[in-house]
């Protein structure tokens, strides 16, 4: 009897444990977390299995396209102007001031230390390099936000309502310089406006005269995975030392807070996003901020200005700096609406990619996660496939599952453009439904009737 006993309890072993095993997965937050590790590892097995960086884009259509129809598709681009559709954000804030002649140059303070900074990091959260950032350059002028706030609105994530706020944002793995400026045009008492070209006299003249300022740069740091690779990440610059020759940076990822970068580092990292840079005003003080930006308050001097340095700048360079650099001249003459020209050129920079060596930390494989440049000028050249092999190549190859709301959406808008109007539909619901502040998405819905 009590060998027999002894059975029946050994069966009902696994049983007991499997309802354990559900209990405690669907205890609250157990559950969440539960499932969060699982992400990571599914992402984990993946990217084993088809490393990332084993992955290259090579464009298969004409570059070259035929005088007529690159006419055609340059005049349909121009209709497509930033104050004209969801598609083309703002450069600038909401007063768009017309340019004003660069000051002329005065001497400026050795060492500058603006003082009043309230650190901000990005730790807790995933994917909350952006609105860490915007809270300080906010938080520096007396905004009583947090990076939440921040994130609620330029980072809402996957429209499920069974999630917490913070596992909807995970699938969202960059915002962009526009999103941020929106915010705060929008959201905010205060001002911002980006432009393309930035530089470290730039910087160091905004910052002399009181103006901190943010950046999206390139930086090779351990990952989730504790690898060395490349990533874009943004920096908030609240300083600088002429005798060191570095920038006094709040690092909201491993380096901290005061964190001095040199000037050559910094610039170098920069080129990747074409020295784009944001800053982050009091309304009251725009005539200020425009006087110090000078030919910069003008969004096509400064695309055209980032424009000549990359092109002097191609000469001398290899390997995937030179990639980062025609990436870069592909961004400007996209900023420029010159679309053909720049699907020429981000040709060039896929091809420098597919030479680089193939490891992880050298290859810059997560560059479409931060930019949409390509999709811009291969959907205006009227190079569909590209984009949507481009789309696949992102979204199947680099990402641990298919997320970017950015490249669902250009996979859709050329999906539909071949006539394939259900997959285009289905892409850009998708993007939508990852980020349901998407206003392109949202309004390419309405204007197909969804």
């Amino acid at each position: 009897m009590l060998a027999m006993l002894k059975k029946a309890i050994g069966a009902w072993k696994p049983l007991a444990v499997l309802a354990l095993i559900i209990a405690v997965y669907f205890f609250p937050g157990a559950h969440d977390r539960i499932n969060n590790r699982l992400d990571d590892f599914r992402q984990q097995v993946k990217y084993a299995v088809n490393p990332p960086q084993n992955a290259v884009f090579l464009p298969t259509q004409q570059a070259a396209i035929d005088a007529i129809v690159s006419a055609t598709m340059q005049a349909h681009a121009l209709a497509q102007t930033p104050s004209a559709t969801p598609n083309a954000p703002s450069t600038g804030s909401a007063s768009s001031p017309k340019s004003t002649p660069a000051p002329k140059p005065t001497a400026l303070p050795a060492t500058v230390t603006l003082p009043g900074v309230k650190y901000v990091d990005q730790f807790d959260r995933w994917n909350y390099c952006a609105p860490s950032n915007l809270t300080m350059a906010l938080n520096f002028w007396g905004w009583k936000g947090n990076r939440d706030d921040v994130a609620k609105i330029v980072k809402p994530g996957e429209n499920d309502a069974s999630k917490n706020f913070i596992d909807r944002g995970k699938s969202d793995k960059n915002v962009m310089p526009y999103e941020l400026v929106d915010f705060v045009n929008n959201e905010t008492e205060y001002q911002a406006l980006y432009r393309y070209g930035g530089d470290a006299q730039l910087f160091k003249t905004m910052l002399a005269n009181g103006f901190p300022m943010m950046a999206e740069k390139g930086i090779y740091e351990n990952d989730t995975t504790n690898r060395q690779s490349w990533m874009g990440h943004y920096q908030f610059v609240t300083g600088y030392d002429d005798v060191s020759q570095t920038f006094l940076v709040q690092d909201t990822y491993l380096k901290g807070p005061n964190y001095h970068v040199p000037y050559s580092d910094f610039v170098e990292g920069w080129r990747a996003f074409d020295r784009v840079f944001i800053v982050v005003y009091p309304a009251d003080r725009q005539d200020e901020v425009m006087s110090l930006l000078g030919s910069y308050t003008d969004p096509k001097w400064s695309a055209q200005h980032a424009l000549d340095v990359t092109d002097q700048e191609i000469k001398g360079l290899s390997a995937a700096p030179l990639f980062f650099a025609w990436f870069a001249k592909g961004t400007s003459l996209v900023a420029l609406q010159q679309y053909v020209d720049a699907a020429n050129a981000y040709d060039k920079a896929f091809s420098v990619y597919a030479t680089l060596d193939p490891n992880y930390s050298t290859r810059p494989w997560r560059m479409m996660w931060y930019q949409t440049g390509p999709y811009w000028a291969y959907y205006y050249s009227g190079r569909y496939q590209d984009v949507i092999d481009l789309a696949n190549y992102t979204l199947d190859k680099t990402t641990g599952t298919p997320t970017l709301e950015e490249s669902l959406y250009w996979r859709g808008l050329a999906e539909y453009a071949i006539g394939n109007t259900s997959a285009g539909l289905g892409d850009v619901q998708r993007a939508a439904y990852y980020n349901k502040y998407f206003q392109a998405a949202i309004a390419k819905l309405q204007e197909w009737g969804q």
